[in-house]
């Protein structure tokens, strides 16, 4: 038994002895809880009906998304998980700094927090199976000179985020270099220190991997210096003592959802786009954000009113297309904000195609009819991003793209595996035997990762639209419930 522990039971104790025999098991049960420095223990989760989770509000971990749910890597695994075992899910947000302390405090049966598995950790709670690599970089301000190592930082001002796998490495490498500090952040997260960092306020920030994949996209003077230390682990964290059936449960989840490609899936959601855009790219958005969305966000508004897609997808899909610009026209005349051709600007009744007010919302229906177009089985966000990969490509090379993956064991339904099928229908040993022949299917797959960061860019600083009358009746919304065979088949030749 740990020191401390025996400490408050060797006080218990002597209580007891002073308590009748007769009430001596209830007192001695009653003055133990009382003294447990961990706190009363949550009932088990099979008994209770309820998981109750520890975790932090982050883009990597657990955060409300564009529709207003709760989204992140660690809640889609934790409510997968819970689903398995026919719980429901009680999730408790906490500061790096008070995640663990909060579990070894009882609050929750285990942390998703992404946190690291490290060695001072592992003294403290027992860690499930990984389930994702993340590298600790050092991150600096590129309008500044660009550290080399770790000789670079001494003198300058660094922060972490207090309590987080960071600090047990500065420490490792302040033996070797003496004069090395660091400000240890109690309040600010990873991403708040980032802010700080591209505002000239601080010198460095030391981050993992997966959180700068993310950030980078809305902060373009920030560039990783180096890499420091090796490779981590993430994993969620369970006490030590506390209830086994949870921790087995969880070995048993985690080679599952390994093996059968759903954490694959998972990661790719939220991980797959990030790295696609070049600085040029992110500067450009953040640029024309400011100067040209302003003219156009009323007209955006109006297409979500008419088509239930959130405005700042249309927007993402119209900067990807011409980058606000009405007179854009590609060679082969595509034309407008959204790159419409002759063909289905006729087909949605669009006479002029550099006119914005016919331009968005045309583009707004044609994606909506796409997405209705799909088999009902697709569920988002795949259906999604599948119907704008067919908006880049056209419906029937998305169909040849699904049977394709069905041939090479592949979900069609799903965006992971058919963005593995699209580029192959570039190559004749696969085109030739499709009914549509060939396409640049890759150009299809770029489209829609670019427009998935755009999005995300538009979705972190454009507030999203609440209509003042809900969408109640709009024949696009309703061609789902009509037989396949009476469904719209649009086509959009690529450019």
């Amino acid at each position: 038994m740990p020191f401390e522990y025996s400490m408050f039971f060797t006080s218990c104790l002597r209580c007891f002895q002073q308590v009748p025999r007769i009430f001596a098991g209830l007192a001695l049960a009653i003055l133990l809880a009382a003294c447990d420095p961990r706190g009363t223990p949550l009932p088990p989760p099979l008994q209770s009906g309820e998981l109750v989770v520890i975790t932090r509000s982050s883009p990597t971990t657990f955060f409300e998304n564009a529709e207003g749910n709760y989204a992140g890597l660690e809640h889609d695994l934790v409510e997968m998980f819970a689903k398995e075992l026919g719980l429901r899910v009680l999730f408790i947000t906490a500061s790096q700094v008070d995640i663990l302390p909060g579990l070894l405090q009882n609050k929750a049966h285990f942390a998703a927090a992404g946190l690291s598995i490290t060695p001072e950790r592992a003294k403290q709670v027992r860690f499930s199976l990984p389930y994702q690599a993340v590298q600790q970089q050092v991150v600096y301000n590129s309008d500044m000179v660009r550290p080399r190592d770790l000789k670079d930082l001494v003198g300058k001002q660094i922060e972490v985020v207090a309590g987080s796998s960071y600090v047990e490495r500065l420490k490792e490498a302040k033996k070797q270099l003496p004069g090395l500090s660091w400000r240890e952040n109690k309040t600010a997260t990873s991403d708040e220190l980032l802010d700080r960092l591209a505002s000239g306020v601080i010198d460095a920030v030391i981050v993992d991997s997966n959180i700068f994949d993310i950030a980078q996209n809305f902060r373009t003077n920030l560039k990783v210096a180096f890499s420091f230390g090796g490779p981590e682990q993430l994993a969620w964290a369970f006490p030590k003592y506390g209830d086994p059936f949870l921790f087995t449960k969880s070995q048993e989840f985690f080679k599952r959802v390994s093996r059968d490609g759903r954490l694959v899936k998972l990661i790719d959601r939220y991980y797959g786009h990030v790295k696609r855009l070049e600085d040029a790219d992110v500067a450009g958005i953040l640029t024309k954000m400011n100067m040209l969305l302003p003219k156009y966000r009323k007209l955006f508004h109006q297409a979500q009113e008419l088509t239930d897609i959130d405005w700042r997808l249309l927007a993402a899909v119209s900067y990807q297309e011409s980058h606000w610009d009405t007179l854009a026209t590609s060679p082969t005349n595509v034309r407008g904000l959204m790159m419409l051709t002759e063909d289905t600007a006729d087909h949605l009744g669009v006479t002029d195609r550099l006119d914005p007010k016919q331009s968005i919302p045309a583009g707004a229906r044609y994606i909506q009819s796409i997405k209705d177009s799909l088999p009902l089985k697709i569920t988002e966000p795949d259906r999604t991003w599948i119907a704008l990969s067919a908006y880049n490509t056209g419906y029937g090379h998305i169909e040849d793209a699904r049977m394709l993956a069905k041939r090479l064991k592949l979900n069609p339904d799903s965006w992971t595996d058919l963005k593995k099928a699209l580029p192959l229908l570039a190559k004749s040993e696969y085109h030739d035997s499709l009914r549509h022949g060939y396409a640049r299917g890759g150009e299809a797959v770029i489209f829609v990762e670019n427009l998935r960061t755009y999005y995300d860019i538009l979705a972190k600083f454009e507030k999203a639209y609440q209509p003042m009358f809900p969408l109640a009746s709009n024949p696009y919304a309703l061609v789902q419930d009509k037989p396949a065979g009476q469904r719209p088949s649009l086509s959009k030749p690529p450019k």
